[in-house]
């Protein structure tokens, strides 16, 4: 069974790139974020399309904002639209679907930005995590959390780290809403696989971020129960990242029992884009890359 995850920025925007890319990666589950259409609008987009590749759809969408679905080939069951006991902001946003597919259960969740440390953004985001975690404690075992998650693990996690003091992704409170979700027992399959590789999942549009890898890692599969002893490939699509009109996120790929294409991932960076030296922001004489936005 082969898993992925897409933060996709927007289904209207991107549907020139993800049906062609269906074909070619054939997922068996696909958990999509910010698909930024209502339901119905999602059914009269996308529906034919995918149903006609195999696919059933859970969808969870508002106009504009947010919005998340589950695209599923092999069954898609008890299917769950948002979480229950999450805060809003004010009112409940469009952030998570749940379903039963091949025997696991798969969330496609869109955590909240923040914002800016200490805002109510930024609040709302961390009790937004801790309602997550309570719906995914209640189990089955067998699950696995997909999506945007917008926190960084850890350093080793965003292109430099001096270049992010003061920004949220990658703050203390964040990190540990994230390592109490991992403490149900849910494995980080792309890190586990390469623990000591350069691999981002998001790159900034503005400022070349992309062609000199200046990225971070914020799009997760988080598996747990029986579901990481069967993972055979893990890895991100870096490709889907290039070319013309793509998202600003790449795809998170997981292979369950057995790897079509093999162990391809990831996609290190180009020899012109060498690692950079932890506070030297670009490299070149310690020059410093700041952010030209938050992700």
């Amino acid at each position: 069974m082969r898993i992925a995850t897409w933060n996709v920025n927007s289904l209207k925007q991107r549907l020139p790139r993800l049906l062609p890319w269906l074909d070619e990666r054939r997922p068996d589950v696909v958990c999509l974020q910010e698909t930024k259409v209502a339901d119905q609008a999602f059914a009269e987009l996308l529906g034919d399309q995918v149903s006609s590749r195999g696919y059933g759809v859970a969808a969870h969408g508002e106009a504009a904002w947010n919005g998340v679905a589950i695209l599923s080939r092999v069954g898609l069951e008890d299917v769950v639209r948002g979480l229950d006991g999450a805060p809003g902001f004010p009112h409940p946003e469009a952030r998570a679907v749940a379903a039963t597919c091949g025997g696991i259960r798969v969330f496609s969740v869109y955590v909240p930005n923040g914002r800016t440390p200490e805002s109510e953004h930024y609040h709302y985001k961390l009790a937004w995590l801790q309602a997550l975690r309570d719906v995914v404690a209640e189990g089955p075992s067998d699950a696995v959390v997909c999506g945007d998650m917008n926190i960084a693990p850890t350093d080793e996690d965003v292109f430099d780290p001096e270049a992010y003091i003061g920004q949220t992704h990658v703050t203390e409170p964040e990190r540990a809403a994230l390592a109490a979700l991992q403490a149900l027992g849910l494995h980080d399959v792309v890190r586990d696989r390469w623990p000591n590789e350069r691999v981002f999942s998001y790159w900034d549009y503005r400022a070349g971020m992309f062609h000199q890898d200046l990225g971070m890692r914020i799009d997760l599969i988080l598996a747990g129960g029986s579901v990481p002893e069967r993972v055979r490939a893990a890895w991100i699509d870096r490709h889907a990242r290039k070319g013309t009109g793509p998202s600003d996120h790449a795809p998170v790929i997981v292979d369950l029992d057995e790897a079509p294409d093999g162990d391809i991932g990831p996609v290190v960076p180009p020899p012109s884009a060498p690692a950079r030296r932890r506070g030297g922001g670009g490299g070149g004489g310690g020059k410093k890359v700041k952010l030209p936005q938050s992700p």
